[in-house]
């Protein structure tokens, strides 16, 4: 067998590591482009428990800003334990950083016909807080803003607000643990290792890449990881992964894409 014919017949492997929920879809639409889908969250959310006299009201604000979909549905999930299912209060307007996590507001059936949902278009560049910002811009700047985010992530749109005169509140909806992977887990990709196939990384988020780095490296597996091709919704994210000894890049393939399903699927087929 020659080396491109052996090659011809190794598989091609998707190890997408949104958190758990949200890669079913995807992974479904991989396997039927002939790709061998593997589910494995770097990533775990973890609601954060709130006391009723602690939870900021949406209706205290003239904007509510979700840095993701998991923003929106942990802190919509907060005021359902607290206060029980309500509408969206009038009046008050809620922005996302993409049309995805807007979804997630539209989804979840507090939101009416007339509340107003900011949120970069399909057509953006990209779908993050630069392109959200942009969309702000161009509009009368609130008052008084709740930013609901993780207990980690960039402040630089609360910054960028709070520049322009705008009351900032920030609250943390949900905190991100690294997922602790099953011992078949690790099996199955040394198996990959050991045969030499090169998987293709989903990579959502810095904090995901660095999780996933971490899981590699205590199961031995950081070379093959160098050798790995990788999918990443934002440009940023190239940083944080693998480098060489002397600081060169290391991934043969790095496909840059929006985070919405559509956009993440047509970046593999094209690897």
């Amino acid at each position: 067998m020659t080396k491109a014919s052996a090659a011809a017949e190794r598989p091609r492997v998707a190890v997408l590591t949104r958190p758990a929920g949200r890669n079913e879809a995807l992974a479904g639409r991989l396997s039927d482009a002939g790709w061998l889908s593997c589910i494995l969250p770097a990533l775990e959310i973890h609601p954060l428990p709130i006391a009723p006299e602690d939870l900021p009201r949406p209706a205290g604000y003239d904007m509510v800003v979700f840095v993701s979909g998991n923003a929106a549905r942990q802190y919509l999930d907060q005021l359902a334990r607290v206060d029980g299912p309500a509408p969206w209060p009038a009046g008050v307007s809620a922005a996302t950083v993409g049309p995805a996590s807007a979804q997630a507001l539209h989804e979840s059936g507090c939101f009416g016909a007339n509340t107003t949902v900011l949120h970069p278009d399909e057509s953006a560049p990209s779908h993050d807080s630069e392109a959200l910002w942009r969309v702000l811009q161009d509009l009368p700047m609130p008052a008084r803003v709740l930013l609901v985010r993780g207990t980690q992530g960039r402040d630089w749109l609360g910054d960028k607000l709070e520049a322009e005169g705008v009351a900032v509140t920030r609250h943390a909806a949900y905190l991100r643990r690294p997922a602790l992977w099953r011992p078949a887990q690790l099996t199955q990709l040394r198996r990959w290792a050991d045969a030499g196939v090169s998987a293709t990384w989903l990579i959502t988020s810095g904090e995901g890449a660095d999780a996933a780095r971490a899981g590699l490296e205590a199961a031995g597996l950081s070379g093959w990881w160098e050798q790995c091709g990788f999918v990443l919704t934002h440009p940023s994210l190239a940083r944080r992964l693998p480098v060489t000894a002397d600081g060169a890049s290391c991934p043969s393939m790095v496909k840059i894409c929006l985070p919405n399903d559509e956009s993440i699927f047509q970046a593999f087929v094209a690897a």
